[in-house]
């Protein structure tokens, strides 16, 4: 693969996507361990935001974390893989989820044991309604 390119390893965003924790066509929730883990990497290494039209919630970390990343999309398959990516001397995968998966799926899971700690995060993770732009 060359700089730049995307290699999308499953998981769509769109109205078909899957929910949260299906695997092997099992519809099955995660469990706290993964549910556990997802927020203390989000937490630890994540980022919070949006284009100013939909939030996202994005992880980018070194190339030697590939085998966390493809774990991370067989347990939480609506979100999507983007890399390697190799330049400026760095090498990354970077994991997100946004859109629908996002608002429909996993905010509310990860919402809710942030809004017992933090309250920023909880205001980071709320839906919203979509900017208009004139």
């Amino acid at each position: 693969m060359t700089d730049g390119e995307t290699a999308e390893a499953g998981g769509e965003t769109g109205p078909d996507a899957a929910p949260v924790g299906k695997r092997d066509g099992q519809s099955a929730p995660p469990g706290e361990f993964e549910l556990g883990f997802l927020l203390g990497i989000l937490a630890g290494e994540g980022h919070f935001g949006g284009d100013g039209r939909q939030p996202e919630v994005t992880l980018r970390m070194h190339t030697r974390h590939e085998t966390l990343f493809r774990w991370l999309q067989a347990q939480f398959p609506g979100g999507r893989l983007y890399g390697p990516y190799h330049h400026g001397g760095r090498s990354y995968y970077q994991w997100m989820a946004r859109g629908q998966y996002l608002r429909q799926h996993l905010a509310p899971l990860i919402g809710a044991p942030y809004n017992e700690v933090d309250a920023p995060l909880r205001v980071a993770v709320r839906p919203r309604p979509p900017v208009t732009r004139r």
